[in-house]
């Protein structure tokens, strides 16, 4: 199963690059038109919140009252200069969730991702690059072992992981990214001393880092200016990144895939849609024995596919 997704992640990305590869008369023509031949800076983002309540009074059916709150801040600032590409970019969530009278608050999103790339042209629509990735969560994070216990598994830059990477960036238009680095040298950080010790996200016992060597493939799709009636309200954004280290197992890729459906409904409501898909065969699963969440202390079934998936609809800000 982790062999297959991982391989048919893979192939889709190879897919993506060569379809975009492929150059006829008509795709000219729209490459044309949507080519980003501004000079100078282009920046934007979104901000969201979007909040959830069930509240039951004598309800016959059952259930508990609970409410939810999930928060998404995404901002970009691009500079275009002569030959030379400066892309930055920094996107923010955090969500919580209480259910019931007597439960405490927990953590349903949680990511702090920054990235900055820097292109000089080579050729057309090819770039001589260099990405810096920093990613990290902000508040601790917990699997509940029963309604009165929980295990601290993450906190505050544990696990924190910073990628530098050299290679090619491929941008036929506005809307398409395709970055290829045979040399990149990743970290994995562990500053929490209790997780440290444990060995957690593939750090030695004791130790709070880890090094690689590798390579890196980052593809990327953003659109926002849809013309069909139908989607001119939506944005639609897609990251795929993976990463094999040249030193240890390289056949075991680290797959990140991301996606964001924002629909705008009016001026300041909106729905938004978010997926995450993980696989790193570092990254240890707790063991949940019945699959209702609640895990036994102290165990674990491996590596496994990661996927979180968040539907929300609130208030929106795009500027």
């Amino acid at each position: 199963m982790k062999s297959k997704l991982i391989a048919s992640v893979f192939l889709l990305s190879i897919f993506c690059i060569t379809a975009f590869g492929q150059v006829t008369e008509t795709e000219k023509t729209l490459r044309s038109l949507a080519a980003d031949t501004t000079q100078g800076w282009k920046s934007g983002g979104v901000a969201s919140l979007n909040l959830a309540q069930t509240s039951l009074t004598n309800w016959a059916a059952g259930g508990q009252n609970s409410f939810n709150v999930n928060g998404i801040f995404s901002v970009f600032a691009n500079l275009k200069k002569g030959k030379s590409r400066w892309d930055n970019s920094l996107d923010i969530g955090y969500g919580l969730l209480k259910e019931g009278k007597n439960s405490s608050y927990r953590k349903t999103d949680d990511r702090f991702d920054f990235l900055s790339k820097y292109g000089r042209e080579a050729f057309k629509n090819f770039y001589y690059a260099t990405l810096l990735n920093f990613k990290t969560q902000m508040a601790p994070g917990y699997n509940y072992i029963n309604d009165s216990t929980k295990a601290k598994i993450s906190n505050l830059f544990s696990p924190a992981y910073l990628l530098l990477a050299l290679g090619m960036d491929y941008k036929p238009n506005a809307y398409f990214s395709a970055f290829i680095a045979p040399v990149t040298v990743k970290f994995t950080f562990v500053c929490d001393t209790a997780l440290s010790n444990a060995g957690a996200f593939g750090v030695k016992p004791g130790e709070k880092s880890l090094s690689e060597f590798g390579g890196y493939l980052r593809i990327i799709y953003s659109k926002s200016d849809f013309k069909n009636e139908l989607m001119k309200n939506v944005s639609f954004t897609s990251k795929v990144d993976l990463f094999s280290d040249y030193l240890k197992n390289p056949q075991n890729i680290v797959v990140n895939w991301e996606n964001l459906i924002t629909m705008k409904i009016n001026k300041y409501i909106s729905a938004n849609f978010n997926t995450d898909l993980i696989y790193d065969d570092k990254i240890k699963v707790p063991y949940d024995k019945n699959g209702d969440g609640k895990i036994v202390a102290g165990e674990s079934v491996g590596s496994k596919v990661q996927f979180k998936e968040i539907l929300g609809v609130g208030f929106s800000c795009k500027f």
